[in-house]
């Protein structure tokens, strides 16, 4: 009882009651990680300890919050929201979803096999910091859940990764601490026919098993305005220098707006019916057209819009060319009971004059009539698509006449600033890529660059920072701070230099692989690998083997980081994105791991002939 460490064990028991409640979510993650936090500071109190001859204060496991990861991994995703913002990457994901139009699998499976490939030779992130916004907008045109698809991404750039050195910062650091020792010889190629293998299994599982697996997940949001098919009515007005101008009908359609029903061209005081044949759009048209949320969305958020945000008002109202000022918001409103709207055509009110907002679309249960928006009088339960900008949209709260579905509440993407957006992000993986400054200078620079150069603004920057994300990556860092103080990482190394001693190098390479991906997922995974690299090469020693096979057990298990969130970087860039939780990770990825386990406890012995 004498050398029993009181603080190490419970160390070891605070980490594993804070996995378990990660894994339950029946406490907010962030009260979970706070919690963690606050009781190794209690720990530390209680039981002082130094580490390399300094004393650990309470402060130090607060240092978390400022770790470089951390930073590089929040401005990451403000840089990738930027890029959502202003669609700068529609144009490739347009793309890849003409290629897919009847084969769905084409949309991710060679996306996800090109990207496994790249990441063998680029850094892991922003390879992924490149492919999420275009597969978010491929699962959003084929009316699938983006988490079905954001986490194999995370998985297959890690699996990439593996196969070389410069694969990942894991594989690099553990070759150079181990080419440091004399002992061994890793090269940029020594492991890749092996990671070639371990990568292909995974990846089978990764493609056509996890997206099965993983829930469909959608913010409160996205499930109010989910893909249900719903048809507006609008009103496209042909002016002058419009790009439908001369725009002529092909087999009774309109090539330009084939994602939209054309109900009725109004010529002057002439209707024209369809079908539209030989027919020509010109100046003074009017084209009403039936569409969804969406596909309104872009045509109003597009370079050259299709429809303006103020495209269904009455020319002769007040709010001739008054679109609203600022980012554009779109909101549905229901038309209340009692309101003052009902038996009132829009034209007969003085509803953007009152709110400062525009109706750009009307949607109705019953039968749509056939005639213009602005002649349609509205009826109780209608429901408007309404434009203006933020505030305007927020005080539609306190208005009697229509009910405002708070949830329904998007802002149109800025595309005239997708250039810009795009120059940034390019120029952030430029530097990043060829090493000219370290990647969280670049990100941290290209978040400076898109917020000043209007491609976000600060609350959509704020909105974009996930607390989970903040807490989880500092509580993960003061865990292991407490382990390496309290000598926990020692004592784990300790037991397994005892394990190994007379057994068969199948087994103790086994063994090792196991450990090392267990605390991988549970401490920073370049952390572990330095701290095995000196216990693989004596394991190599122990059981007289080539000391090769172990550094190279010892990377491909350090890689394993698939059952957490905070098991490796990419995990945290696509947890918010993908809507994940800490046990999607954990029941997603654990078979992951296992498998890639399985794989190199049975080949390794054959590869290198122990």
């Amino acid at each position: 009882m004498e050398n029993l460490n009181i603080p190490m064990i419970l160390t070891f028991v605070i980490i594993g009651f804070t996995i378990v409640l990660y894994a339950l979510e029946r406490i907010a993650i962030e009260i979970v990680a706070l919690g963690s936090i606050v009781a190794l500071m209690l720990l530390f109190m209680a039981f002082p300890h130094t580490l390399n001859g300094s004393p650990i204060r309470p402060e130090d496991f607060l240092s978390g919050f400022s770790n470089q990861a951390l930073i590089t991994v929040i401005c990451l995703l403000i840089v990738g929201q930027g890029l959502f913002q202003t669609d700068a990457l529609d144009k490739p994901a347009q793309a890849i979803l003409r290629m897919s139009k009847q084969r769905r699998w084409l949309a991710t499976g060679p996306l996800l096999i090109t990207v496994g490939i790249v990441s063998a030779f680029l850094n892991n992130t922003p390879v992924v910091v490149i492919t999420l916004p275009i597969l978010t907008t491929v699962a959003a045109a084929h009316s699938t859940s983006s988490s079905r698809f954001l986490m194999p991404l995370s998985f297959i750039t890690i699996l990439g990764g593996m196969t070389t050195m410069i694969g990942s910062s894991t594989n690099l650091l553990v070759a150079n601490v181990a080419n440091a020792t004399g002992e061994v010889r890793i090269n940029f190629f020594t492991f890749t026919g092996f990671g070639a293998i371990l990568a292909a299994v995974g990846a089978v599982y990764v493609l056509f098993v996890l997206p099965r697996v993983l829930k469909p997940r959608q913010t409160m949001a996205e499930e109010f305005t989910g893909k249900d098919g719903r048809q507006f009515i609008a009103q496209i007005p042909i002016v002058y220098g419009h790009p439908l101008v001369g725009e002529k009908a092909v087999a009774g359609m309109f090539p330009a707006l084939k994602e939209m029903t054309v109900r009725l061209i109004q010529r002057g005081e002439r209707p024209l019916l369809p079908p539209f044949e030989e027919v020509q759009l010109q100046p003074g048209d009017t084209v009403i057209v039936a569409a969804t949320r969406d596909t309104l969305t872009r045509a109003i958020s597009q370079r050259h819009p299709l429809l303006p945000a103020d495209a269904n008002e009455s020319p002769t109202s007040e709010a001739e060319h008054a679109s609203p000022s600022g980012t554009l918001t779109l909101a549905e409103a229901v038309i209340a009971p009692g309101s003052r709207l009902i038996g009132r055509t829009l034209s007969m009110t003085s509803f953007h004059a009152d709110t400062g907002c525009v109706v750009t679309g009307l949607q109705r249960r019953s039968r749509m009539p056939r005639m213009p928006m602005t002649d349609i009088r509205m009826e109780s339960g209608d429901v408007l698509l309404i434009a203006g900008n933020r505030e305007e949209i927020n005080r539609l709260r306190g208005n009697r006449d229509v009910l405002l579905m708070d949830w329904s509440a998007t802002e149109l993407p800025q595309r005239q600033y997708a250039r810009r957006a795009l120059a940034i992000f390019v120029a952030m993986i430029t530097l990043a890529v060829t090493g000219v400054v370290p990647i969280m200078v670049a990100s941290v620079a290209a978040t400076f660059a898109m917020i000043t150069f209007g491609c976000l603004n600060i609350r959509q920057t704020l909105r974009t920072i996930d607390s989970r994300i903040f807490m989880l990556i500092g509580a993960s860092i003061a865990a292991s701070l407490a382990l390496e103080a309290t000598g926990g990482d020692d004592a784990i190394a300790s037991a397994l230099l005892n394990i190994a001693d007379g057994r068969s190098p199948a087994f103790v390479l086994s063994l090792l692989f196991a450990v090392v991906a267990v605390l991988t997922n549970l401490l920073s995974n370049n952390a572990t690998a330095v701290l095995f690299t000196p216990i693989a090469i004596e394991m190599a020693h122990r059981v007289g083997v080539p000391v090769e096979p172990f550094i190279v057990c010892l990377i491909f298990a350090a890689n394993c980081s698939f059952a957490t969130p905070i098991g490796y970087q990419t995990n945290l860039i696509v947890m918010g994105p993908g809507h994940y939780r800490f046990s999607d990770f954990l029941f997603a990825g654990t078979p992951l791991a296992i498998i890639i386990w399985l794989t190199f406890s049975f080949a390794a012995p054959y590869y290198y002939n122990l």
